[in-house]
């Protein structure tokens, strides 16, 4: 297992979309960014959940909502995240747990990144990677 931490896996400057925003601007910020998920904050600019590209389209679009009319805050799931100290081998048994693909990381009560496959691929043996892929896909 490596020794690198979340903070040393993760993609730093994670960008929040705030819970009070609505869906179509969560889309055009995922846009704008490159991402296939944000994290959604409040106010206090603390994590409530996250939001992906497949959330917008299953959960709103597909269930006939309007997306200018649904906020972030209302479809955020996935309260999981990670301390930015915790061991690559915490992050894969949290992600493999909750079976995510992305997870925030979380430093001083506040998200500082956040850990994508992507990420994973960057930085784990292929093995391991592999290993990975295996555990969270074979039961999606």
């Amino acid at each position: 297992m490596s020794a690198e931490t979340a903070k040393d896996l993760m993609s730093s400057g994670a960008r929040c979309i705030e819970a009070h925003e609505t869906l179509d601007r969560a889309a055009q910020l995922m846009r704008e960014l490159g991402v296939g998920a944000l994290p959604i904050c409040g106010s206090d600019d603390r994590l409530k959940g996250i939001i992906t590209d497949r959330d917008i389209v299953v959960k709103c679009v597909a269930a006939g909502k309007d997306p200018s009319k649904v906020t972030a805050g209302e479809m955020a799931t996935g309260l999981v995240w990670v301390p930015a100290g915790a061991t690559a081998g915490d992050v894969l048994a949290k992600m493999e747990e909750h079976q995510i693909k992305r997870l925030p990381v979380i430093e001083d009560n506040r998200i500082v990144g956040m850990i994508s496959e992507a990420d994973l691929a960057k930085h784990l043996p292929d093995d391991q990677l592999a290993d990975f892929v295996h555990r969270v896909y074979a039961r999606s």
